[in-house]
């Protein structure tokens, strides 16, 4: 009985720029195939382009394949393989599979050069696609297509199917626009009289313009996102749902673990058009995610983005305390808190939301009258009277019913005899200096009686 061979899947990008979301779905399948079988996951750097590689680049390959979770059971340099694309190119041409051909650069400069192309036998290649069925595609088409530059540059097609073969690969995994590469692929196979891999060509990743997701068109490095405060597994989880349903029939569920992706995995359901990668999409994943933390993994990862000026309050760990919630309820990612908080130092507070917690706010008063009295000449005044009474009301409750029901409770019948934006709205404004904040009743729960009273009594 012939012995079932190791599922092996293999990521293999090119380290000449940093990569986004469309090129790491490719590698989130490979790994979700390979771990859901049991197999080998293999990363292969293909640096072949010695003239657009940059360390920085490959870098960047390893940085977001770590943040993300993805693990790789064997890894390669693809120029490290050299001497073995010699030895097979060389094979080929003493063969006839293969011939060095002398023809113009294609530069204009005229000048002549060597260059090697595989001898196309022009036969019909058919593919069974793990997505897509059957494909056949009548090589004639292709002519004898060039595989090497000279002896010592190998190119794409041939280097890639020696190191797929070497590495014992069984599981081709990637965008469809390779497609048109695989019959050049299986030839070459077919030459060296080796095992053809399956395929698996995934739709396109779009961006929200619905053309393909690419640097040209703003797309993010993967890195981008660990550096403004998304979370690893918000991240996996999205991307891997574009163009991919792991939940059950009849089920509306998005949120999956890693593990539970994993045993869901399988490319029965995937879709063969285009699906949008959608920015909007991503922060609500990222919002579930933040939501779900403790608060001790929320503050590990929230303490980075406080501004500096706020270690200098005091009582800051107590009134951030105080916030999560609102933090958890307002950002998208963790950035976000900088941005509420204002930005490096205490003097820029115009588009911060949450700096009045842990200081005085800045209030304009033409904005502290509700907007039915604006037009009364006594407007400002009777404003002032609302505010009186409001402090008088709240100068009775104690450390124990100063609460958010409690507040509410003492206020809320004024506020309905006088008009609650009369009463409520400069409220709102005293105690936060901004037109858009939270209710009023909560802010004065979290800044405690001292400050809310201080505050309003500040315009009586």
């Amino acid at each position: 009985m012939e012995e079932t061979k190791r599922i092996v899947t293999r990521f293999a990008p090119s380290p000449t720029g940093k990569a986004h979301a469309g090129s790491y779905r490719t590698a989130m399948y490979a790994w979700l195939f390979a771990r859901n079988q049991g197999g080998k996951f293999i990363l292969r750097i293909e640096d072949t382009d010695t003239a657009r590689n940059s360390k920085e680049a490959q870098d960047d390959i390893y940085e977001a394949l770590s943040w993300l979770g993805i693990d790789n059971d064997e890894q390669y340099i693809q120029s490290e393989h050299l001497v073995r694309h010699q030895e097979l190119l060389n094979k080929l041409i003493t063969e006839d599979k293969a011939y060095i051909s002398r023809e113009e650069a294609k530069d204009g400069s005229g000048v002549m050069k060597d260059i090697i192309r595989f001898r196309n036998p022009n036969t019909l290649v058919t593919f069974v696609d793990l997505i897509r069925g059957p494909i056949s595609i009548d090589t004639t088409d292709l002519g004898d297509f060039v595989i090497a530059r000279t002896i010592n540059e190998p190119l794409y097609h041939l280097a890639v199917v020696i190191d797929d073969h070497d590495e014992r690969v069984t599981h081709v995994i990637r965008a469809e626009e390779h497609i048109a590469n695989t019959p050049r692929h299986i030839l070459l196979l077919e030459a060296f009289e080796w095992d053809i891999p399956a395929y698996a060509h995934l739709p396109l990743v779009l961006g929200q313009d619905k053309q393909k997701l690419s640097k040209r068109r703003n797309a993010l490095p993967m890195t981008d996102y660990a550096k403004v405060g998304y979370l690893p597994e918000a991240v996996f989880n999205c991307i891997a749902m574009i163009g991919w349903n792991p939940a059950d029939p009849g089920s509306d569920q998005e949120l999956f673990t890693t593990e539970e992706l994993i045993k869901r995995f399988d490319f029965a359901r995937m879709q063969k058009g285009g699906a949008v990668f959608n920015i909007e999409k991503l922060n609500w994943f990222n919002r579930e995610y933040i939501k779900k933390l403790s608060m001790q993994e929320f503050w590990k990862h929230a303490h980075v983005w406080l501004p500096v000026w706020i270690e200098n309050i005091p009582s800051t760990q107590e009134m951030l305390k105080k916030i999560e919630h609102l933090f958890r309820d307002h950002i998208e990612k963790f950035s976000d808190i900088a941005t509420l908080l204002s930005a490096d130092d205490v003097s820029d507070r115009g588009a911060a939301e949450f700096d009045y917690f842990f200081m005085e706010p800045i209030v304009d008063e033409k904005i502290l009258v509700w907007k039915t009295l604006k037009d009364d000449p006594d407007g400002l005044e009777k404003t002032k009277t609302y505010l009186k009474q409001v402090a008088a009301l709240l100068a009775p409750l104690t450390e124990e019913t100063w609460n958010y029901d409690g507040i509410k409770n003492v206020l809320i019948e004024y506020a309905d005899q006088e008009g609650k934006g009369n009463v409520l709205w400069p409220l709102r404004v005293a105690l936060s200096g901004k037109e858009k904040s939270p209710d009023p009743f909560e802010m004065a729960s979290i800044l405690g009686k001292d400050a809310t009273i201080r505050r309003v009594l500040v315009y009586i």
